[in-house]
């Protein structure tokens, strides 16, 4: 069997790609959203409890679908970063990037030796059960690096964070950057959204493929507008728990404009 590609890390800065997070953990939802269009979904371990074997799940639902998985880990950690690729993730995105040592450390954790740490063993999905012909010799080139920057001082590194060799993208992370400006949840805000425009300038200047991600869709317009490659917008959770209300919200107020409604009850 020959080695499944990258197709994510190939499209970068080749057009828009457009995605969204998976935090529920269903992989009928993760099946879904992948049938319905978008080019990526991120498998977010860092803030929801979604362990190993859904992940392994999650990736496995997604494999059926046209769009590209992305496991987001929970830390820099070359354990995280083993098990996820071992289960068959080839881009991983790492949180909380602040240091060019820190994203060295990421590329060497996705990278076989000589070129990096990464533990070996032959038998697991990513060689698709040791059927994929010189795996070790290949899984290297097909392994994406894409690491968050989330912070003013994470951003004033920014020029050599991106120049780390491996690193493939950089992601500007809008909830963090609010809460290090001083303006926690508030995405919106001219300080964050001048950060954010910033990060898209310089990723622009350098040659380097940037993303982040939206609460909506008109934000996510104006982050393409800016010069993000790829970008997601809201996440599973967030579309569910937002159409519900508005489908609440309309049958309560038919309800109570109902003439004599209240009588019956």
């Amino acid at each position: 069997m020959e080695m499944p590609a990258n197709r994510f890390k190939r499209s970068l800065g080749h057009g828009v790609m457009l995605g969204t997070w998976l935090m529920s953990g269903s992989t009928a939802a993760a099946e879904g959203l992948g049938c319905v269009g978008f080019d990526f979904l991120v498998v977010d371990t860092e803030h929801v409890p979604i362990d190993a074997p859904q992940v392994l799940s999650l990736l496995q639902a997604i494999a059926g679908t046209p769009a590209q998985p992305i496991v987001r880990l929970a830390w820099n950690d070359a354990v995280l970063v083993k098990r996820a690729m071992d289960m068959g993730a080839q881009s991983v995105m790492f949180p909380f990037v602040e240091t060019p040592d820190e994203a060295r450390r990421a590329v060497a954790a996705t990278r076989y030796p000589p070129a990096g740490s990464r533990g070996f063993a032959g038998m697991h999905r990513a060689s698709r059960y040791g059927t994929v012909a010189d795996f070790g010799r290949h899984a290297n080139d097909e392994a994406c690096v894409i690491v968050q920057i989330e912070t003013p001082g994470a951003i004033a590194r920014l020029e050599e964070i991106a120049g780390v060799d491996g690193v493939d993208a950089i992601f500007a992370g809008p909830g963090d950057l609010s809460a290090a400006c001083g303006h926690i949840g508030e995405i919106g805000h001219p300080d964050v959204q001048a950060h954010l425009r910033h990060v898209a300038a310089m990723c622009r200047g350098l040659g380097k493929p940037c993303g982040t991600i939206a609460p909506n869709a008109d934000m996510a317009m104006r982050f393409i507008d800016d010069g993000y490659s790829f970008v997601a917008v809201a996440s599973d959770m967030a579309m569910m728990m937002r159409q519900a209300g508005q489908f609440l919200g309309e049958l309560r107020r038919k309800d109570a404009a109902a003439p004599g409604r209240d009588a019956g009850r």
